[in-house]
């Protein structure tokens, strides 16, 4: 518990209005408010948090923060007065909580594409090394293998607090975070103390947000900035794919150690070398002075993963942990939902469903397929309504250029028209298209049956864009959706048909 006072004395500027009350939580959402709480009245463009003032109230919260001095509340509540909120949460919430972040080591993972297989990766090692681990991902938070829902990659700073509080409560070791641009932009890490910062790869994604890669490169490196900074803690180390360009951006804003990794930079301290890629899996030597030489063959495949590998062993060696339990994991391992995931319902053709949604994750995961494939890939995709236009044509035109049956469609089309979105991918598609089959199908079900209705035996459907998600938003609503089970509703409707 902090009083209002102990709090106003973190912001310039702060004034306490009213009673110095006790606080035993930080909310914004008046639904999670309880006995004791401050509520933080944050003016939406849409909605204004003042106006759940009464609402909060009733739930038991006892004073207010706002940057409104003539802020109604409830006689008897106080108001804490600041100049401006998003500071003032930052400084605020993490002391509430003690600053939990100081008491865990903590990994952060950046990068457009693979992070979470990384996270997913580098928690299975940590485990199997006997540490509690948390997770922060963009599937689940995860607290050892009890499972809680998460709404953006990473919470903002007021739920990531609560969040880093009841891990450290439950005495995790560890907590493993994919950390996204936006939230390293708009500062939602105020007050975590990084120990390891991962840099898998930088493509074009969320320009809609950042307008330049330039912006979007920065954002990224911000993180290594963060591990950088004086702390509680000993021993930080950035690991980072020098393979990619802006891997040097990353190495220029960590003033730490470093441990690069890649497959064709001979330099890199990480590097894999032997690379068969398989149907049934990847094979290749990982190369390190703390091992020598380490042969795997693993149960995932694609050069995308072997990158992969390569960043949660950074991040695990970053963390002194021995080859003996990163062996065992990365031979164990089987899949990421929703990341290159097989869905089987005992037919002759393979699906495989992933959440690639950039054109680099889109181009990686049909050259995986390809090197794959027996026969001809059917490809299922859509763009996001909302987001970054420019990337349409592109996938358009790697999806017409890598497989052999392109079927475009609707991903989350938002506010925006699927026909609209669908013109502009189609715009690329006819780029490279040429004499090969293509349709554009804007309900997504459809599509997903369609592919699975032209797929042949030993061919590959690949569903591309949603991945692990469950739903599909809509402009007038979210509705249930999920690419796995449409696919296994397809596959079997098809093998009713042939059956009958």
């Amino acid at each position: 518990m902090k009083k209002l006072s102990q709090l106003a004395a973190l912001v310039p500027g702060a004034e306490v209005v009213g009673v110095d009350k006790e606080i035993t939580s930080i909310q914004h959402d008046s639904r999670k408010v309880e006995q004791g709480t401050l509520f933080v009245a944050i003016p939406g463009v849409h909605v204004d948090g003042h106006t759940f003032i009464p609402q909060a109230v009733k739930s038991g919260a006892v004073a207010v923060l706002t940057t409104r001095k003539d802020a109604e509340v409830p006689e008897g509540i106080a108001k804490l007065v600041v100049p401006e909120l998003q500071p003032a949460l930052d400084a605020m919430v993490p002391y509430f909580h003690d600053y939990p972040a100081r008491s865990m080591r903590v990994i952060g993972i950046t990068g457009t594409n693979g992070k979470t297989t990384t996270s997913y990766l580098t928690r299975a090692i940590l485990r199997h090394a006997g540490k509690k681990v948390g997770l922060i991902g963009t599937i689940q938070i995860m607290i050892e293998d009890e499972v809680l829902p998460i709404h953006n990659t990473t919470p903002d700073v007021v739920e990531l607090q609560n969040t880093l509080a009841l891990m450290k409560a439950k005495g995790m070791d560890y907590v493993v975070m994919e950390v996204s641009s936006h939230a390293l932009d708009q500062n939602r890490v105020a007050g975590i103390e990084f120990d390891t910062a991962v840099f898998t790869n930088l493509t074009q994604d969320h320009l809609d947000y950042h307008k330049t890669m330039e912006n979007y490169k920065l954002a990224k490196a911000k993180l290594f900035e963060h591990v950088s900074e004086a702390g509680a803690k000993q021993g930080k180390t950035a690991v980072v794919n020098i393979d990619d360009a802006a891997g040097q951006t990353m190495l220029e804003h960590a003033a730490c150690a470093h441990l690069t990794y890649g497959i064709h930079a001979e330099n890199a301290d990480l590097r894999a070398t032997d690379i068969d890629v398989r149907a049934d899996g990847a094979h290749f030597t990982l190369n390190h002075s703390a091992f020598g030489k380490m042969q795997l063959a693993l149960h995932i495949t694609g050069i995308f993963n072997v990158y992969n590998v390569m960043s949660a062993v950074g991040a695990a060696l970053a963390e002194h942990i021995a080859p003996e339990h990163i062996r065992a994991v990365l031979e164990s391992f089987t899949a990421v939902p929703g990341r290159f995931e097989l869905v089987k319902g005992g037919q002759d053709f393979a699906v495989i469903v992933d959440y690639a949604h950039t054109p680099d994750g889109v181009e990686n995961v049909l050259k995986t397929a390809r090197e794959i494939a027996k026969r001809k890939i059917i490809a299922v995709f859509g763009c996001g309504g909302d987001r970054d236009r420019t990337k349409r044509p592109i996938m358009g035109r790697l999806a017409a250029e890598l497989a052999d049956v392109v079927i475009a469609t609707s991903d989350n089309p938002r506010s925006e028209d699927p026909n609209f979105i669908l013109s502009e991918v189609e715009a690329g598609v006819k780029e490279k298209i040429g004499s090969k089959h293509h349709e554009l199908i804007p309900d997504r079900h459809e599509a997903i049956f369609r592919a699975i209705e032209l797929a042949e035996t030993d061919d590959i459907v690949v569903i591309l864009g949603k991945g692990h998600e469950d739903y599909q938003i809509l402009k007038d609503k979210t509705i249930h959706f999920d690419d796995r089970e449409q696919a296994r509703a397809a596959i079997a409707k098809k093998l009713g048909k042939e059956n009958a």
